[in-house]
């Protein structure tokens, strides 16, 4: 009988013992469908600069974001990025327009980043006229615990060269 009763323990064993070493399955593959929201968010960011709030804009970013533009100094923080965002909008000649070339949602699905090109037409504070820069920017995305995606890192660089220094004499 206790041959029978150890064998048991062994068979009940046996089964359970593969099931507590089984990594669990593999999270769904959500790529595709953040890479969407991506873009569909970055269609809505188009659209709140149109409306120049920059209390709109400030919600694209994370808390601890940076903000990287060109001919400016980095930006750390929300409050910093919104003292630059309030600039900007109050500039009545400012337009920008960007549009993504390339998507890509890391398989963990909680980081993502897009890079393509800008046109942003704004006035020119030596002249106070209007002036256009295009370029290219890359923003980097944090999966917010929400589901939603926010910028964690917004960097743009001008395809205008450098302007040389101003002749002293």
């Amino acid at each position: 009988m206790k041959r029978q009763i150890a064998a048991l323990g062994l068979f009940v064993f046996a089964l359970v013992t593969p099931g507590c070493n089984q990594a669990p399955p593999p999270a769904p593959d959500t790529r595709e469908a953040d890479a969407k929201a991506i873009r569909d968010n970055e269609e809505s960011w188009n659209k709140d600069y149109v409306t120049k709030d920059a209390s709109k804009l400030i919600l694209h970013y994370t808390n601890d974001a940076t903000l990287m533009g060109p001919g400016m100094p980095a930006s750390h923080g929300k409050l910093a990025i919104e003292k630059v965002l309030k600039e900007m909008v109050s500039d009545p000649a400012l337009t920008l327009k960007f549009t993504p070339s390339r998507i890509e949602v890391a398989r963990s699905g909680d980081i993502a980043f897009t890079e393509g090109s800008y046109t942003m037409t704004m006035t020119n504070p030596a002249t106070k006229k209007p002036m256009t820069d295009k370029g290219s920017y890359v923003t980097v995305y944090q999966k917010a615990p929400d589901g939603s995606w926010k910028a964690a890192s917004d960097i743009a660089t001008s395809e205008a060269p450098p302007m040389p220094p101003p002749d002293k004499k």
